[in-house]
């Protein structure tokens, strides 16, 4: 399977009712298939980067291409949010077909199948866990676009021993996918699990503090609680400063 689509970024966004850009001249590019994990402290544009890069924000001057494509142009990615955000009237497998134009029933129930799920695709959102929801809404991203995903916190609030499961989940379904993935987090352990490459941002304007490239997500114990202390010693001055709005 080919890998997911390159990222060519490069531009400047600033809210009207603020003094100084949120970023200014940010250059960053990704290659296909890279697990790309971004961290930093709150209100430091993270999400505002992630809407940008999903072409839902289009409000900054520069471009984001996707694949050589510009984001407001390419495919939509497979996004998924902090929360699973499934409609409550709708089965399991009508979050996926209702909400994805033209995907077929057997490419839903694909992707159920995938997220464990293939047995719960009749059943409504009240009768389903919410570690069950989340993997919902992952299969959701993966019928949407299984070449790009876009993952907003998607690990927050779940008790330790379900997050350590979804990331394992996600580890499996991205490795088979080879997908491009944008992962936004504040914590260095979901980082340290699954990126290939780890964007540690800070500052106002934002700017990349620190690029750190791990050839292999982690996936032992020892590896990954190495690579969150390293990656957790060069946040930890980010998270000193100042909270920021509109992140």
């Amino acid at each position: 399977m080919a890998a997911g689509p390159d990222l060519s970024i490069e531009f400047t966004k600033q809210f009207a009712e603020a003094a100084t850009p949120l970023f200014a001249d940010f250059r960053l590019t990704v290659a296909g298939g890279t697990v790309l994990a971004i961290v930093g402290p709150s209100g430091i544009g993270k999400s505002s980067l992630l809407r940008m890069i999903a072409g839902i924000d289009k409000d900054f001057i520069g471009s984001i291409r996707i694949g050589g494509v510009a984001a407001s142009d390419a495919p939509a990615p497979g996004i998924v949010f902090q929360d699973a955000r499934l409609l409550p009237w709708l089965t399991v497998r009508d979050n996926l077909t209702a909400l994805i134009p033209g995907l077929s029933l057997a490419t839903a129930n694909a992707r159920l199948a995938q997220v464990g799920l293939a047995a719960e695709s009749a059943l409504y959102p009240f009768q389903l866990s919410g570690g069950m929801q989340r993997r919902v809404a992952l299969a959701r991203a993966l019928a949407a676009n299984p070449r790009l995903l876009l993952l907003d916190e998607p690990f927050v609030s779940l008790e330790p021993a379900l997050a350590d499961e979804m990331r394992g989940l996600v580890q499996r379904l991205v490795a088979e996918s080879r997908a491009t993935v944008v992962l936004v987090t504040h914590a260095a352990e979901d980082a340290a699990a699954l990126a290939h490459r780890v964007l540690v941002l800070g500052g106002r304007p934002a700017r990349i503090m620190a690029d750190l490239d791990f050839a292999t997500p982690p996936r032992r114990a020892p590896a990954a609680r190495r690579a969150a202390r390293c990656i957790a010693d060069r946040l930890a001055p980010r998270q000193a400063e100042n909270r920021l709005p509109h992140d």
